[in-house]
């Protein structure tokens, strides 16, 4: 049976032909033109004169906004499972091996609420649409933590290619649906002895006193069959891409159609090394192919790109958040045209 989807584009699948046509064409990094200085200049005036502009988000962008995964803030929510299971971070946490669902799903709870539910330590996000907001703009990410809308980024300028926190869908591979877990998420917080502060956000009680299990009759089961759920994460063939996700696709694919041949910017955001294919190297393909446009890379530490396109790169190696900052201080005479 055919899906309403099924006959719109597929922008995740034309990006991802475009990242490995990259690869053919790519051979030895840079790290820009220019000084830092002379770099943020041009990435000002890039920003300025964008026809559109494409943000493509990677991890390093939430890390950030200050949702870092291992340090204090895994000992402060997690500091029971690291002293019982030898835990030491959030994403290893993800794959371990838990005695029994209980306690898996109550580290999946913790784990998606404070991911995904609770506000962002830092206004990384925020800043980033302050910097956008009177632009055509689209934006594609492997992050799952929903910030840009928690910021107020448009719903239907998103593209969440990996998933979303806050979905579940069922083992039941027939079932190509999502389900929406807030509602969950905040009865299994609860169960767990997390207590709501006076903005109504859970947080450990004084005395620490956590349970590590949730209520048998509390694991989450699938709505439409009572049949188990995993997490809407992109790690094999079973995830399940959705209508909603169908959609968002085809309106990249058709954002990137619209302004294939205008002054693009595309702005790479804290996009490390673990899913490349997916926004850096079509970034890098799509700059090569069109003369107007402008690929900036933002990421700590990483920051790069191919020589072949270095005159028409930026590459800043600093603090995301840092650097959004900079890029709204109004412009120095200098700076203007």
């Amino acid at each position: 049976m055919k899906n309403t989807y099924d006959y719109l584009p597929n922008g995740y699948e034309e990006t991802i032909q475009k990242g490995l046509n990259a690869l053919r064409v790519f051979s030895h990094l840079t790290g820009g033109v220019g000084t830092q200085e002379e770099q943020l200049n041009r990435l000002k005036t890039a920003l300025r004169q964008a026809d559109a502009i494409i943000i493509g988000a990677g991890a390093g962008l939430s890390a950030s906004a200050g949702f870092t995964y291992s340090g204090e803030r895994f000992e402060k929510y997690f500091f029971d499972f690291h002293s019982r299971f030898g835990i030491r971070d959030m994403y290893s946490g993800g794959f371990y091996p838990f005695p029994d669902a209980e306690t898996r799903w109550a580290w999946w709870a913790r784990h998606i609420y404070f991911n995904r539910y609770y506000p962002a330590p830092q206004p990384v996000y925020q800043l980033l649409l302050r910097l956008v907001a009177d632009k055509q703009y689209f934006v594609i990410t492997t992050n799952v933590d929903h910030q840009f809308q928690a910021a107020g980024f448009e719903k239907n300028r998103l593209f969440y290619t990996q998933g979303d926190y806050g979905l579940f869908q069922s083992v039941n591979r027939r079932l190509q649906k999502t389900y929406d877990n807030e509602e969950w998420v905040y009865r299994a917080m609860a169960a767990q002895g997390f207590v709501k502060d006076e903005n109504g956000l859970f947080q450990v009680p004084e005395d620490r006193s956590l349970q590590m299990r949730i209520p048998t009759a509390l694991i989450p089961k699938c709505p439409d069959d009572g049949s188990d759920v995993v997490m809407n994460l992109r790690s094999d063939d079973s995830f399940v891409e959705d209508e909603g996700w169908h959609r968002a696709s085809a309106a990249y694919a058709d954002f990137l159609q619209k302004h294939a041949n205008d002054r693009v910017l595309y702005l790479e955001l804290g996009v490390g090394g673990n899913t490349p294919v997916i926004v850096k190297y079509p970034f890098w393909q799509m700059t090569l192919a069109n003369p107007h446009a402008t690929y900036a890379c933002l990421n700590y530490h990483e920051a790069n790109c191919p020589e072949e396109i270095a005159v028409q790169s930026v590459c800043i190696d600093d603090d995301i958040g840092k650097t959004l900052a900079y890029l709204l201080k109004p412009a120095s005479p200098s700076e203007t045209p």
